[in-house]
């Protein structure tokens, strides 16, 4: 019994966390790009092709928060992942 109410306790304070991302999830890729250097002051760092429809991008800030976003044909731009301590890795 009380190790039912500890979980739905965890459950009813995880329900009310929020995501920095919970207000935007996709945009036109030139507003969410404007966004991300905006409010960011974040840079393209990275980008990939997923398939001939899709790109991901990864974009960082002065701060080592980054974003991984991923770019449709049709003009959208969607939020995938927000993070903290972005480190680039040195090749060889």
């Amino acid at each position: 019994m009380i190790r039912m109410a500890l979980i739905l306790s965890f459950l009813g304070v995880a329900a009310q966390a929020r995501s920095p991302i919970a207000e935007v999830i996709c945009e036109p890729t030139p507003a969410l790009h404007e966004r991300l250097q905006r409010q960011y002051e974040a840079h393209r760092s990275a980008t990939g092709i997923r398939d001939p429809e899709q790109i991901m991008e990864v974009w960082t800030g002065p701060t080592g928060n980054w974003t991984l976003i991923v770019t449709y044909a049709n003009g959208t731009s969607c939020i995938v992942a927000m993070g903290e301590n972005w480190t680039p890795q040195r090749e060889g």
